[in-house]
């Protein structure tokens, strides 16, 4: 489904991508774990476009996308939920969500993924002609998700799902993300917490000062020694 290979990004002078190379198979829940700086945002902000590679090649379905615009990659089915939500305040639930269509045309699939998303996030219904600014954090990470969904994509990147969030909204919110993936979206998911990110996946790449120094199957990465001690917490 896609596939990084040898991709360096830039910050001016600053190498924040060192040669990233991970795929993603169609069907998958991969997450990428690091500490904070480590390159895991900016990686998803280079598959989506908002950063654009310096050099390397990023590949949806065998399709390159390193050089497109942000919003042509959108419409080849890349849509992401990004860290700190970035939902639209002074628009409500419902507008937002439709923003989240913006590039689509097909009027009867728009209106079936947003009975979709409100079955799948019954809060949002709730609160479906509120503004966004007066969400909870919660309600909001779920708008974020579910604007993101609205584009009906092949390939959903979240951002930090979980920042901030109480333990119970967590686990609700990871839950979401195993329905939408036996839903049929593949995904590729950035958290800071990584034994939570590891209990969902199926596979993983550890990310340290821009270059992936490990990849395995989730299972593994949660019993590897330096990923218990470094990032799981556990000696």
């Amino acid at each position: 489904m896609l596939e990084l290979k040898e991709v360096h990004t830039y910050y001016g002078n600053i190498h924040a991508l060192k040669g990233v190379s991970l795929k993603v198979d169609t069907g998958e829940i991969v997450t990428l774990i690091g500490s904070n700086g480590a390159g895991k945002s900016t990686t998803l902000r280079t598959i989506q476009g908002i950063n654009r590679p310096r050099s390397g090649t990023i590949l949806l379905e065998g399709t390159a996308l390193e050089t497109l615009p942000p919003h042509e990659i959108a419409r080849r089915g890349v849509a992401q939920s990004p860290e700190g939500r970035l939902i639209f305040p002074r628009m409500t639930v419902l507008e937002n969500l439709e923003m989240g269509a913006y590039a689509r045309k097909d009027k009867t699939g728009i209106k079936a993924d947003l009975d979709r998303v409100l079955t799948l996030f019954p809060r949002l219904k709730e609160r479906i002609n509120q503004q966004g600014g007066t969400l909870s954090g919660g309600e909001q990470q779920m708008l974020a998700m579910a604007r993101a969904l609205m584009a009906r994509p092949r390939i959903l990147l979240l951002d930090e799902p979980s920042m901030g969030l109480s333990p119970i909204l967590v686990e609700l919110i990871f839950d979401t993300i195993v329905a939408i993936n036996k839903e049929g979206t593949t995904i590729l998911l950035v958290e800071q917490n990584a034994l939570m990110a590891l209990s969902i996946a199926n596979r993983g790449y550890v990310i340290q000062t821009g270059e992936i120094i490990l990849s395995d199957s989730a299972s593994n990465l949660k019993n590897n020694e330096m990923v218990r001690k470094s990032y799981l917490g556990i000696e």
